[in-house]
């Protein structure tokens, strides 16, 4: 038996939890304000030394898989890489700001944030933009909540949302939470939205048409300027979901489209970090007849040349704390300056060609094109899921899988701007690699990663969220 077998199993990618390694008895002390039933004799803690920490964290990190390790091409999902600059940016001690300052103390803070809103107007061709959401979701949620706010102060009672089959997934959850039923729209044997069927679809019910250009299989709706006037006629809003606004960088704006609102996701298209539940920022434009729906506060210069922060007219109310994700924004704010016009103009540019580049590289289908940003290629008679399961043996992220729906077994795929071609050939290997193997070997993968295959519907409904809860199960470590 070898070293890491002794210590670790088997399996030398078992990582045992800082506790399992070595503990110390940690005296509570005297004196505690605490009530006694609150409080304990003695506690066990943790007590590793610093290279011992440093390799326990380092070894988790080797683990898993992130945009450090290599490409993460999730279509739609759009895991950019995160330059290390906004990293410096945001940790500069001068932007540890607590948010409820006084603001004539924090007029460095407000102009940032001021910056940003106006670099977000012109970049989406809105007329407001407030700051406030702490995600993509939550974004898309306000957005569709101001546009409820609108149709109520106008008197219009609208019940309907439609979307799109080829719109971004959360859509539909959106519109549902937000009160609204959703109506369905096909999508026409192009992969773009059917016109008719849209005509056919509104009416005084419509509250608003939620839309994302390029749309989920990577196409440019050719037909936006008309489907914006149908909406428009009928009293609805048009909504644009910002999930695919990296293949428009400076080439094209939602407003001119005729776009009412849209929502920002500042980590698919100006590289601060994914979500993931949070930390995360999801601003959202609109046009002006719908500023004063805002949530509040906003920022504004003042007449004196100050910044201050004021709520709409008509505000929504708070959607977050504050003005939102400080820091988050900090490096929204630090990405877009950096790049300026031509940076930005760069990145769409390359995220289209590489998009087009590794589907043509890729053995299997991809039924439409050509593409802007992301394709959506389809396994065929094959399992999506076990391709994708298979690629993580060949040392690359997997793509989106079973998703959208109007592409068979599909595999939903989105290099970004940041990877080279070296690295899109690496993809297209482990794509084409996978598409070789046996079903046998498809249906045994993964087999080189730290966890195996799970039962995905067990752990999405029932989830265990702690190393005790494993233990409560029956469940050991080396399971």
């Amino acid at each position: 038996m070898n070293y890491d077998q002794a210590r670790y199993g088997d399996d030398e990618r078992n990582e045992p939890l800082l506790s399992e390694k070595r503990a110390a008895e940690v005296d509570p002390g005297e004196g505690s304000a605490l009530p006694d039933e609150l409080t304990r004799d003695s506690l066990e803690l943790p007590a590793p030394s610093e290279p011992e920490l440093a390799r326990h964290y380092t070894r988790l990190s080797q683990m898993n898989w992130s945009v450090d390790s290599g490409p993460y091409p999730l279509g739609s999902c759009t895991m950019k890489y995160n330059p290390t600059f906004t990293e410096t940016v945001a940790a500069d001690p001068n932007a540890a700001v607590h948010p409820d300052r006084d603001p004539e103390t924090v007029q460095g803070t407000l102009e940032l944030l001021y910056g940003l809103q106006e670099y977000l107007a012109d970049i989406g061709g809105m007329d407001a933009v407030t700051l406030q959401p702490p995600a993509g979701a939550a974004g898309e949620f306000t957005g569709i909540t101001v546009a409820k706010a609108y149709h109520e102060r106008n008197g219009n009672d609208r019940s309907e949302v439609i979307v799109p089959a080829s719109a971004h997934g959360t859509n539909f959850a959106t519109a549902a939470m937000a009160g609204y039923d959703v109506v369905e729209l096909p999508s026409g044997e192009d992969g773009r939205v059917d016109v008719e069927a849209l005509e056919a679809a509104v009416s005084d019910d419509t509250a608003a048409l939620m839309l994302t250009n390029p749309n989920t299989v990577g196409l440019f709706e050719r037909d936006i300027v008309e489907i914006a006037d149908i909406v428009h006629r009928a009293g609805g809003l048009l909504y644009y979901d910002g999930a695919n606004l990296n293949a428009l960088l400076g080439r094209a704006r939602p407003g001119d489209m005729g776009f009412d609102i849209m929502h920002y996701n500042v980590h698919k298209t100006f590289a601060t970090p994914h979500g993931g539940g949070g930390p995360g920022a999801g601003p959202v434009g609109v046009v002006s007849e719908l500023a004063e729906f805002l949530p509040r506060p906003r920022v504004r210069e003042a007449d004196d040349g100050d910044y201050e922060l004021f709520d709409p007219a008509r505000s929504i109310g708070k959607v977050h704390g504050f003005a939102g994700n400080w820091l988050v924004l900090v490096k929204a704010y630090a990405y877009i300056h950096r790049l300026g016009d031509e940076g930005l103009l760069d990145a769409s540019a390359k995220a289209v060609l590489n998009a087009n580049y590794l589907a043509e590289r890729v053995a299997f289908d991809v039924p439409y094109g050509p593409f802007h940003h992301e394709f959506a290629a389809t396994a065929g008679d094959r399992d999506a899921a076990d391709v994708a399961k298979a690629m993580l043996d060949y040392g690359v992220h997997p793509p989106t899988t079973k998703w959208p729906e109007m592409v068979p077994e599909a595999m939903l795929t989105e290099p970004t701007e940041a990877e080279s071609r070296a690295s899109l050939d690496d993809l297209a290997a482990a794509f084409n690699a996978a598409a070789a193997d046996s079903e046998g070997a498809l249906a045994d993968a993964p087999r080189k990663t730290a966890a195996r295959r799970i039962d995905q519907t067990s752990a999405a409904r029932d989830p265990r969220l702690s190393w005790h809860a494993l233990a409560d199960a029956g469940s050991t470590a080396d399971e």
